[in-house]
């Protein structure tokens, strides 16, 4: 018999009874349409074939095919053959799921971690891939080092070097699917050499909880202060390994100061641990010099990542992590188990434009139309909640901003942003902290909206808590 692997869903049906076997056959058929085994478009054999593959009469399918035509399961193009009907698609087929993160009935998204996905360089970005596309040698399409393309390697530890004071050396530079991976990776590798726990920034991104579950850690929340991790309760916590945001503490857009890395450094040395420092937006800076990457000071103790989901795009899904000697073998061979290395293409791709000048340029675009919004931002807030204090906005894509108790209280004023059609995220859910003072704190996110679009939804808020004191909003009577 004829290898037909599809139709054998169909072989229970001609063994049924004699006298079923038509209608059992015709069920079968109606079943594998609707539950999509079988899906529009697909071609069916010739009813000589299938008869001859199910060990029945050519006229049962026939007869079949004929049924199932008139009901608009099958279509049947004289001398072209049988198909399963197009009508029965929408039926039938099931649409993937979408769960991308969405913001439905928003009209303006406060919440930060985006970057403007318009300004993604496009043309620069195609005209990249053509080079690459006819330069690209055959062997490269094969399984590439884990570790990444060694020409992106030594391509991202230059500009490191050059841009963030990184020490970098390209063998020790692994390319990962942004720094959710790479912090999932050295989880794993921390989790294998007997650690428990990791310490996280309080406050910080409630994400770190989840990535470093998954590698079998548990984490401590350790509280900052205005200038960096407190070293009194790091040092009490037991912890050897903690995640930090030096360069601009996320979300509260403070710098560590020079005596708390050096703090932070000499309890990694101590406790025989070691940083993982996240540098997720180091290279947007408005009216401060660049604060260099706190693994320049001991490479040998911070694990150092990055990615380009702020400066291009996170579907993108390109990062880095240069990785402390001790840890690069164990680090590479999880990579390599995960997932064998990032697409070459992509790796090629963003050789090409880092190489070429393109990446400084995109940075600076951004930088310019950053700066622009950050502008915005602070002096529509200044419009409409006067008295409103802001902090963190000399770097970054976001702001802290604390407005006035008598605009509050801070939950109310979320709620009735958000009934407005304005979102907001309160500092609160980046942490253990709670308010005591009446006042709202707001982690407000503004690379993707446009001047414009601030405008309006700082306008929107400030309609939707009516601009009046908490205490003067029921008089009595």
């Amino acid at each position: 018999m004829r290898a037909y692997t599809a139709w054998e869903l169909l072989l229970p049906a001609a063994g049924a009874p004699v006298r079923r076997r038509g209608r059992a056959l015709q069920e079968a058929l109606r079943e594998a349409v609707r539950s999509g085994r079988l899906t529009a478009g697909t071609r069916m054999p010739s009813s000589r074939e299938l008869a001859a593959d199910l060990g029945v009469s050519r006229g049962l399918v026939t007869e079949a095919y004929e049924q199932l035509t008139a009901e608009g399961y099958l279509r049947s193009d004289r001398g072209s053959g049988t198909w399963v009907g197009e009508a029965v698609r929408a039926a039938t087929s099931q649409a993937a799921r979408d769960r991308a993160p969405r913001a439905p009935g928003v009209q303006v998204d406060f919440r930060p971690g985006t970057p403007d996905l318009s300004l993604f360089p496009r043309a620069a970005w195609a005209a990249a891939q053509r080079s690459v596309l006819s330069s690209l040698p055959h062997r490269a399409l094969g399984y590439p080092d884990p570790r990444g393309l060694p020409e992106l390697r030594t391509a991202l530890a230059g500009m490191l070097a050059r841009r963030r004071g990184v020490v970098a050396d390209p063998e020790r530079l692994v390319v990962c699917s942004g720094v959710a991976q790479a912090s999932t990776l050295l989880g794993f590798v921390l989790a294998a050499r007997g650690m428990r726990t990791i310490g996280i920034e309080d406050p910080g991104s409630p994400e770190h909880e989840r990535l470093f579950a998954s590698t079998g850690l548990g984490t401590v929340w350790l509280p900052t202060d205005e200038e960096g991790l407190l070293p009194g309760p790091l040092t009490a916590s037991g912890v050897r390994a903690v995640v930090t945001t030096p360069s601009h503490q996320f979300p509260t857009g403070i710098a560590y100061s020079a005596p708390r890395r050096a703090a932070l450094l000499d309890w990694a040395r101590a406790v025989d641990g070691y940083v993982l420092e996240d540098d997720y937006d180091g290279d947007f800076r408005y009216d401060r010099a660049p604060v260099g990457a706190l693994q320049g000071l001991d490479p040998e103790r911070v694990a150092y990542t990055g990615s380009v989901s702020k400066s291009l795009a996170p579907g993108l899904r390109l990062g880095w992590m240069l990785v402390p000697e001790e840890l690069v073998a164990e680090v590479v061979e999880r990579k390599r188990t995960m997932d064998l290395g990032n697409p070459a293409l992509d790796q090629a791709l963003l050789t090409e434009f880092v190489t070429s000048g393109g990446y400084d340029r995109q940075l600076r675009r951004c930088q310019r139309a950053y700066r622009e919004r950050r502008d915005a931002l602070v002096a529509a807030l200044e419009k409409h909640f006067p008295g409103t204090g802001v902090s963190g906005i000399a770097a970054g894509l976001h702001i802290i901003a604390r407005v006035p108790e008598r605009y509050g209280p801070g939950a109310r004023f979320v709620e009735r942003a958000a009934a407005a059609g304005v979102a907001l995220r309160p500092l609160e859910e980046y942490g253990t902290a709670r308010s005591t003072d009446g006042a709202v704190r707001l982690v407000i996110g503004y690379a993707h909206l446009t001047p414009s679009e601030i405008e309006r939804g700082v306008g929107l808020a400030a309609e939707a808590c009516g601009q009046q004191p908490a205490a003067q909003a029921h008089t009595g009577g």
